[in-house]
């Protein structure tokens, strides 16, 4: 079976298609000084492009999973998160508290979708 690799880098590819499933890296913002929710508007345009370059979107997510570097900020994140996710396909999703690859990294959030 084929696999595609997006945003292949030396580390780690961005995306990885295998089959009819699409799998993100951990997704972090590309501008960190943004508080939790500037992060996370970042993070899931990010995936939004993924998904659609792997020939999918958000009502396909099957599971997500989501790093903050403080639980204190999961309101904050949930509120993007809940104006993004289609309301009629959310995912089975984890939220935990870890400490992120770089101080000023607040979110990380990796996604699993069909397509």
């Amino acid at each position: 079976m084929t696999i595609t690799r997006l945003g292949r880098g030396p580390r780690m590819s961005a995306c990885v298609i295998h089959g009819d499933l699409v799998y993100t890296a951990g997704i972090v913002a590309g501008d960190p000084s943004a508080d939790t929710a500037g992060q996370t508007r970042q993070i899931l345009a990010r995936i939004d492009a993924l998904l659609a370059e792997a020939g999918t979107d958000k009502s396909c997510l099957l599971r997500a999973n989501i790093w903050l570097a403080d639980m204190a900020t999961f309101e904050a994140m949930n509120r993007v998160w809940d104006a993004w996710v289609d309301p009629e396909a959310t995912p089975a999703r984890a939220t935990v508290e870890a400490r992120l690859a770089r101080p000023d990294y607040r979110v990380e959030i990796m996604v699993i979708a069909a397509r």
